[in-house]
Order: C-alpha cells, then sequence, then structure tokens
C-alpha cells in the first residue's frame, strides 16, 4: 500500500447526522502512562481485497476514497506533531472521521473506507454510529470542526492516542425524505472530547487504524 499523507490542517467536505458518541455513553480515559494507553493492546485488521488501493488522488490518501458532499464540512484545525508516527497516526486518525461520515453518506458501513483506517472496537464503533443514521434515514450539513488536538505514544511505537475537542453547533441534521434541516441553538451539548487509540498497521506501508473510541460528551473544556 503506498502512503500518500494529506495534509491535517485543512477543511474537507465530510458528512453526518447527529454528534457522533461512544457507544453506550461517553467515557473518559484518565490514564496518564505511555504504556498503558486504553485500547492500544489491540492488534491492527488487514483491510479487506476492497479496501486496497487502486491509485492515488487528493481524496485518496491510501488509494481509498475519502471524499465527501460539498455541504458536509470537516474541518481538521489542528498542527502536526514532529513526531513521525504521530503525525501519521494523527493523520489517518482524521480519515477515520471523514470514512465514518462517508460511510454515512453512502448509507452502508461496508465502505472500502471504513474496513481500511478501522480495526476492532473501532470498527464496531463506526458500524455503530453509520448503522444508527442509515435506520434513521438521516444525513448532515454545515460545518463540524475538529482543534485543540494531543497526541502520545507507547514506548514501542506501534500505539498512538490521539485526543482532541469537536465543535458540533454548527452541523445539523438532515431528514433524507423530505430535506428538512434540523437545525438546533448552540450549546454545551455541540461540543466533545475524543480520545482514539491508533495502531500502526504492521506491513509497515505507514497505514494506522483506529482501535478504539472513547468519548467524553457536553465536554466544557471544549468550549
Amino acid at each position: 500500500m503506498k502512503r500518500r499523507t494529506l495534509p491535517v490542517a485543512t477543511a474537507l467536505a465530510a458528512t453526518a447526522a447527529l454528534l457522533l458518541t461512544a457507544c453506550g455513553g461517553g467515557e473518559d480515559d484518565k490514564s496518564s502512562d505511555n504504556d498503558k494507553i486504553a485500547g492500544a493492546d489491540q492488534g491492527s485488521k488487514k483491510p479487506t481485497k476492497s479496501a486496497e488501493p487502486t491509485g492515488a488522488a487528493k481524496d485518496k490518501p491510501d488509494g481509498v476514497d475519502v471524499s465527501l458532499p460539498k455541504d458536509m464540512n470537516l474541518v481538521f484545525d489542528w498542527d502536526k506533531p514532529k513526531a513521525k508516527n504521530e503525525a501519521a497516526a494523527m493523520d489517518d486518525a482524521a480519515n477515520y472521521i471523514r470514512a465514518i461520515y462517508r460511510g454515512i453518506d453512502k448509507r452502508t458501513a461496508k465502505d472500502a473506507a471504513v474496513t481500511t483506517y478501522s480495526t476492532g472496537e473501532g470498527l464496531a464503533y463506526a458500524k455503530t454510529q453509520i448503522d444508527r443514521r442509515v435506520d434513521g434515514d438521516w444525513t448532515a450539513t454545515g460545518t463540524r470542526r475538529h482543534y485543540q488536538a494531543t497526541t502520545r505514544s507507547t514506548t514501542n511505537g506501534n500505539s498512538v492516542e490521539v485526543a482532541f475537542c469537536v465543535d458540533s453547533n454548527k452541523f445539523y441534521s438532515v431528514e433524507i425524505k423530505t430535506g428538512k434541516v434540523l437545525k438546533t441553538k448552540p450549546s454545551i451539548d455541540g461540543f466533545d472530547y475524543f480520545k482514539i487509540i491508533m495502531v500502526k498497521f504492521p506491513t509497515g506501508d505507514g497505514l494506522w487504524q483506529a482501535s478504539k473510541v472513547l468519548v467524553e460528551t457536553k465536554a466544557a473544556k471544549c468550549q
């Protein structure tokens, strides 16, 4: 798999209906030991054949399409860390978020982007988010901002925790059948704090996959 890294601090088209929330409620990983990153022991799973690269393009960092509708805008307003592994993991954490919203837009959790950028609990989380919106017949419009990102690695460098804030106050659900935009007033409900555990794909191709997702909802620290 030939690696082509996308710049993270750019606004990309994206999708989704409601806020991404952790399955069964928000969680907050309070571990400060780099060797005890929650979910860091989960292995990376080989992407399915349909997820293998077929070419390189603007929206295909690993030959996998992560492009999304123009009216669904994801903004990753953060700076890359200097450490090579952490920078690559941060790039693919962003691609994981894009993949979830692409799955929502395409109405399937089997999209190649989803199976490429997630594994284990990260894949289960993505499927839950996508299926929930498919079942509800929702999509989304507006801008979803990701900011204040930090990274930390395990000693062996094979796992990286990517943490960041999310502001979804300008990101609205849309009823697919009616096209009605379900606007809400800005509030603390629109702020979440994410921790995504990224694991290195073992082939040395530079791919990182989300293996676990922790979310703190109504995150006052992100206001």
